[in-house]
């Protein structure tokens, strides 16, 4: 087992052998979710995120930091290669929020080849990511930890939705186009840096629950879910509470010297946030 792989099955609690089949694959992508929180911290303190191997592996595994779907993915795409999966990235258009027009390439989602069947795998789409690989197939719904969905296919172009308040809501457009890792290159750089990104002006958080259960964070606004309702909600008061929160309910390291980040530089960066946000999902 390579060093890289030991310390990312340690940084998620696996603790069993891993095989290349799809008990593993569903295993290893609810753990990751569990383990490795969403977050965008190092957009809204404007730092720039690299994605090669080793810089993604630093941040994730070793910090313990998060990150979004560039890096996410980036590192279970390498994880799952390294057990001996047949996977590849592809990159998607991200359409939850309705655009009135097509956006661009900026969600970086899996492919995966199995005993001759195709899978779709993404531990990077925050708090309705999947939490289970999904078959490649039309028309299927198909349940995972948390949440039902199904994708809907059209030529090459494939839409993945999920069920949401017993009607079907689309997260992204994909195909299955060879990317390379400047595409990446670009996409990192068009989320964290384009003006109206969503990533600039909010801070966000998820991780999920072996339960089914999931907590997240738009700011101030701390959320733990159970399916569709709130369990617990908290406008938490200042960014002092706010660091506690993600590390204590998050599992957020702040301490590396490269990655971490201090109170002081957390409090400077919410300066500039609304303090009682909307609730979201």
């Amino acid at each position: 087992m390579s060093p890289f792989l030991s310390a990312y099955f340690s940084r998620i609690g696996w603790q069993q052998p891993v095989s290349v089949d799809i008990d593993t694959l569903r295993a290893l992508h609810l753990s990751h979710n569990c383990a490795i929180p969403f977050e965008n911290i190092d957009v809204v303190m404007t730092r720039e995120i690299q994605l090669d191997d080793q810089c993604v592996a630093d941040k994730l595994v070793s910090a313990r930091r998060g990150g979004y779907c560039f890096e996410q993915n980036g590192v279970f795409e390498r994880v799952l290669r390294e057990v001996g999966f047949e996977v590849r990235s592809v990159l998607g258009r991200v359409i939850l929020a309705n655009p009135p027009q097509m956006p661009p390439r900026t969600h970086r989602l899996l492919l995966v080849e199995l005993n001759g069947e195709r899978w779709i795998a993404d531990v990077g789409f925050g708090g309705q990511t999947l939490t289970a690989p999904i078959r490649l197939i039309a028309g299927e719904e198909q349940a995972t930890p948390h949440g039902v969905y199904r994708l809907m296919n059209e030529n090459n172009d494939w839409v993945l939705q999920f069920r949401h308040h017993e009607h079907w809501q689309s997260m992204y457009h994909f195909d299955l186009a060879t990317q390379y890792f400047t595409d990446y290159v670009m996409g990192n750089f068009w989320s964290a840096h384009w003006p109206q990104s969503h990533f600039r002006h909010h801070l966000l958080m998820c991780r999920h629950l072996p339960d089914g259960g999931k907590l997240t964070l738009t700011n101030y606004h701390f959320t733990h879910w159970q399916g569709a309702r709130a369990v617990e909600t908290v406008n938490l008061p200042d960014a002092n509470a706010l660091y506690a929160v993600m590390q204590a309910r998050f599992g957020l390291g702040v301490d590396d010297p490269k990655h971490g980040f201090s109170l002081t530089e957390l409090t400077a960066v919410m300066a500039g946030f609304d303090t009682h946000p909307e609730a979201g999902k």
